[in-house]
């Protein structure tokens, strides 16, 4: 009994980020980061397509008894497991193999494992092939980090999102770490829901043209389940040129249950479209910042998605994404959030079409974002968003005004005081709260969009004033700072000041004084 006590205190006691700090440190000179990533992640995707399948079994088993039915043969049919998008494991990939198998034979069955599972059509492409064997590491390694990761259970932790926060926290950590190009497949957690708040992708289909490792995917879900909304009625479409980010994304939204459509292959966006004629509700994204050399000088430049706009610059991709994006809304409805440089607000290489986004109505709300919020670059950059109706309508159950011929602005470069891992800002909760409650008032029918306004945070524009600031989309353009110098009593503190140093001299002057009175009683000449 009392052994048993000591058991539970000690489970009781073990934290969550122990655990994936001692995951870390079980690699940490085994190899470089980018298979330290894949091997770590592989073995939390393992752990919790285990997870999720023991619990589905279980669930099955419940019917079955429930029903009076026998668990032989049904407890073993995948179907029952599919229906509920779980994915059916045999027995030679369950969680409580893997923590068995034979050190002499430990990697080649790991890497059987993964064979195994990336013939299966959802998760084809998702593994890294023969990764144990590629590493190089030493068998008993794989079982120390087994061993740790099996310490990660929902049961044991009792987190709503276990899942999400344990694949989260090596994303984040293996980006924080890395070099500009091993860290461009994570956008930063606060980041994602900020759009997410703003946008409020609810139903519908979801679009991503870079998705790197699938986040605001994942977000979009987390947010319709926090809205009470079903998402099985969510459409998931995206693509993703580096292929071993195409292979996290795969991951990513396979752990979750999240059905996706990310193409059949990784390439680029621009050279060939993976969708080509899907029009969405809703696009998040997060495209490389500046992309150079993104097309050949002469090559498409007769492409469908620059139609009506002049063809975007072979030197920078910030406004191929924009249109890329807009060819893909729903004409309708589609409304968008998605970064890009702060360069993109007033390029004069682009100015033509920037023009023509702002006449033709389609760009809605632009938003500086602190400095410091990326891994891999230290600027500030700008969350756009696009909305292919600005005219009066009932959105998600709030009646909205006509906002044609208007731009709301908002500048967030002060808001850099929360700071995580030493240097990097995210956005609190209540923070993300106040800017969607800033841009969904904007949009109401009882706000006077001529005089929305709050000095050095935002401001509605027309579309008037900003032509007459040729066509730039700088917030601090456009946004009332206060010249708190203008308070400042100049006189004053000079008259103070002056003050201050002649009562000064005049001490110095007496010193001076009474010292040469000493000398000179005594008999010396000063």
């Amino acid at each position: 009994m009392a052994r048993s006590k000591t058991t539970k205190k000690i489970e009781v006691q073990l934290r969550l980020e122990d655990v994936l700090w001692q995951c870390r440190d079980i690699m940490r000179g085994k190899a470089n980061s980018a298979i330290q990533r894949d091997v770590i992640l592989t073995f939390v995707f393992l752990k919790f397509l285990n997870e999720r399948f023991d619990r589905q079994r279980l669930k099955i088993q419940a019917d079955l008894l429930a029903e009076g039915m026998p668990l032989e043969p049904y407890l073993d049919r995948p179907d029952g497991y599919a229906k509920d998008g779980v994915i059916f494991l045999d027995t030679d990939c369950r969680w409580q193999t893997i923590e068995q198998l034979p050190e002499k034979t430990r990697i080649l069955d790991l890497d059987n494992i993964i064979a195994k599972l990336n013939n299966i059509p959802r998760l084809r492409g998702a593994l890294p092939s023969q990764i144990f064997s590629n590493s190089r590491i030493e068998p008993k390694v794989f079982k120390q980090l087994a061993e740790e990761i099996g310490k990660i259970s929902s049961d044991r932790f009792h987190e709503k999102d276990l899942i999400g926060r344990v694949y989260e926290y090596f994303l984040q950590a293996f980006a924080v770490n890395a070099t500009k190009e091993e860290g461009e497949f994570y956008t930063p957690h606060s980041i994602v829901e900020t759009i997410a708040a703003l946008i409020e992708p609810y139903d519908g289909s979801i679009y991503d043209p870079c998705c790197g490792s699938g986040g605001m995917f994942v977000q979009s879900v987390k947010f319709v389940e926090a809205h009470g909304g079903n998402t099985t009625k969510v459409q998931v479409f995206g693509q993703e040129s580096d292929p071993d980010t195409y292979r996290l994304a795969k991951m990513n939204l396979s752990i979750r249950g999240i059905s996706y459509d990310l193409g059949a292959q990784n390439v680029s966006t621009f050279t060939n479209d993976q969708h080509k004629g899907l029009t969405v509700d809703y696009i998040m994204a997060n495209p490389p910042f500046n992309l150079k050399k993104w097309r050949g000088e002469n090559e498409l430049l007769q492409d469908s998605r620059w139609n009506g706009y002049d063809i975007p610059p072979v030197s920078n991709a910030n406004y191929a994404w924009i249109l890329h994006i807009l060819s893909h809304l729903h004409p309708h409805h589609g409304v968008a959030g998605f970064l890009l440089a702060n360069g993109a607000l007033g390029d004069a290489d682009t100015l033509n079409i920037r023009r023509q986004l702002i006449q033709n109505d389609k760009v809605e709300a632009i938003i500086i974002l602190p400095r410091e919020m990326f891994y891999t670059t230290d600027i500030s950059v700008t969350l756009w968003i696009v909305n292919n109706n600005k005219r009066p309508a009932l959105w998600h159950e709030r009646r909205l005004r006509d906002r044609t011929g208007q731009i709301l602005f908002m500048d967030l470069r002060t808001w850099n005081q929360n700071i995580y891992e030493k240097k990097y800002v995210q956005l609190l909760p209540q923070q993300i709260s106040r800017i969607a409650d800033i841009y969904h008032r904007w949009q109401m029918t009882d706000t006077d969009g001529d005089n929305y306004a709050e000095p050095e945070l935002y401001r509605s524009v027309s579309v008037r004033e900003i032509e007459e600031n040729d066509w730039s989309l700088v917030p601090s353009r456009y946004i009332e700072f206060v010249d708190r110098d203008t308070d400042i009593d100049y006189d004053g503190i000079l008259s103070e000041a002056a003050k201050a140093t002649a009562d000064i001299i005049s001490r110095q002057v007496k010193n001076q004084e009474a010292l040469r009175a000493a000398f000179k009683a005594l008999g010396y000449e000063a």
